[in-house]
């Protein structure tokens, strides 16, 4: 792919992997829309006109698609129905599924957070914002299996108490992959965890705050401004920790940063107005998907988790 926002992938052959989104809209105008757009971009892509033949192709072809981008709003099976469909195929678990639709009031886009979407597109929507969400989601998981390769296999117990730390981005996701073995529904916990524990790196030990992200996203600077920072004299020493405590039938993480802390009270609810930006959801969505419980402390570099166990 020639889009910049797509050089700092960590993926360096994004080129040759051709990645494949299934469009789901009953708008055939729209889908040619979509496809013209996403395939001079570089993408495969494959549509369906209606939920019944998104859900057959889906069954037909389970390790196709590297996204699906839903339309909402659809006759007989809507979108939220198709991705309650794709969410009970456990080897879909890490597919990324975009939901786009015209009801883009704040409870309309709850809905569909809660029901586990993490992309949601309100139209009518540019290019940009098209592109911004859909490499962002497509990048995602080719990090998450990129990142599947990498886990160690060390004993559980391990974990079970004690305290891990880490400073890399890999390292915090391949952190996050190993506490949520620990729990039940670990691929829900994996997210919360990791979108919190990359924030700790990113946002809270590098500083890089919401809108120098947003840029540097757009020029495909991202990764590679993380990686510059990583190595500054003044970060070198700085590490995320975790505590990880079992007891009551519950699981407690306590995840803190060696930065200043940021303004986290305007993350934790879902901000229509970053809805269509290639970040901003990730407290959000492991407050509303993930966690029985998350608690900010002081001034914002230090976060209590709980999960229940049963």
């Amino acid at each position: 792919m020639q889009r910049n926002n797509m050089k700092g992938l960590r993926i360096q052959n994004i080129d040759d992997l051709k990645p494949c989104i299934l469009l789901v809209d009953d708008e055939v105008f729209n889908l040619e829309i979509l496809v013209e757009i996403l395939e001079d971009c570089g993408y495969v892509t494959e549509t369906a006109q209606n939920g019944h033949d998104a859900c057959d192709l889906i069954k037909n072809n389970p390790d196709k698609y590297q996204m699906i981008l839903l339309d909402r709003m659809m006759p007989d099976i809507d979108g939220i129905e198709v991705w309650h469909y794709i969410k009970r195929q456990p080897h879909l678990a890490k597919v990324p599924v975009i939901l786009q639709s015209a009801k883009a009031a704040k409870q309309d886009v709850q809905e569909g957070l809660d029901a586990g979407v993490l992309y949601y597109l309100p139209k009518p929507f540019t290019k940009d914002q098209l592109l911004a969400i859909v490499d962002t989601a497509v990048a995602g998981y080719f990090n998450g299996k990129d990142s599947d390769s990498c886990l160690t296999d060390q004993p559980r117990q391990q974990f079970c108490e004690g305290e891990l730390q880490f400073c890399s981005m890999d390292e915090a996701r391949n952190t996050a992959s190993l506490l949520s073995s620990l729990c039940p529904d670990p691929q829900r916990i994996e997210l919360g965890l990791s979108e919190l524990f990359v924030n700790a790196v990113e946002h809270g030990n590098l500083g890089i705050v919401y809108q120098e992200k947003l840029d540097l996203i757009a020029q495909g600077n991202w990764l590679a401004e993380v990686e510059r920072r990583l190595q500054l004299p003044e970060n070198r020493d700085k590490k995320v920790r975790v505590k990880v405590c079992i007891e009551n039938e519950a699981i407690y993480f306590d995840i803190k940063d060696d930065g200043m802390g940021f303004d986290y009270e305007n993350y934790l609810e879902f901000n229509r107005e970053r809805s269509t930006n290639s970040h901003g959801r990730g407290i959000a969505i492991a407050k509303t998907l993930s966690f029985d419980e998350l608690e900010y402390l002081g001034n914002g570099n230090q976060v209590r988790l709980k999960v229940n166990m049963q």
